[in-house]
């Protein structure tokens, strides 16, 4: 049984030492990640840590609030405190050493995972929400009478350029900056987080935002 989580008066602010490893799972890679601030220590599990690389951030967290939770893993039920984070001001990042690495043990749940199992959630009435790549029957022409047909190259730009639209929705066309919105289904942000990085964009964790590598050509 979880407790609901209860928030608190107003959010606080704690330094502190985010720890996030990312884990390969059944669904691809994820993160997970405890943070050790002088309140307590406490597992993080926001989708806004999709984004980061496995490592040490120092900082300053927004607390939001704090609360139990229970959930089966390994033939048995686990138990941890968790933190919800409003926000975070990151002043220094540092390697994960394999010690550290080897405390997240196989066990870890994937928070997707976590999710699929609670009350599905729906988002169908979110205009920010990406809408799915429509199809179209390949056997059907409906290229107007007189109007030349696209090449294969175009008509795989053209294709490609769809379903990126597809896929970030009010963020398309995408700037040299972008900044991802953490509300949506984790599994969208997962593969937004996946073609930004074949798009040539790289993610800078202080500012909290992808920016475009120089020189990079979008795939």
């Amino acid at each position: 049984m979880t407790a609901t989580p209860r928030a608190q008066q107003s959010p606080i602010i704690v330094p502190g030492q985010l720890t996030l490893r990312t884990i390969h799972g059944r669904n691809g890679p994820f993160n997970v990640s405890r943070l050790v601030t002088p309140i307590g220590e406490f597992v993080v599990k926001d989708p806004e840590l999709e984004q980061y690389a496995e490592g040490k951030y120092e900082g300053e967290f927004v607390i939001r609030y704090i609360f139990p939770k229970a959930y089966p893993a390994g033939g048995g039920m686990r138990f941890e405190i968790r933190a919800k984070l409003d926000g975070m001001a990151l002043s220094g990042i540092t390697q994960l050493s394999k010690d550290e690495a080897r405390k997240f043990g196989p066990q870890e749940v994937d928070p997707l995972d976590e999710e699929q199992n609670s009350p599905a959630t729906d988002t169908t009435t979110n205009p920010q929400s990406p809408a799915a790549p429509s199809s179209k029957d390949p056997l059907i022409d409906t290229t107007p009478f007189g109007v030349d047909k696209p090449t294969e190259a175009s008509a795989s730009t053209s294709a490609a350029d769809g379903e990126d639209a597809a896929l970030f929705g009010l963020l398309w066309p995408l700037d040299d900056t972008v900044k991802l919105d953490s509300t949506i289904d984790r599994r969208t942000l997962r593969l937004q987080c996946s073609r930004l990085n074949q798009l040539g964009y790289a993610f800078d964790a202080k500012a909290q935002s992808w920016h475009r590598e120089p020189d990079c050509q979008a795939a």
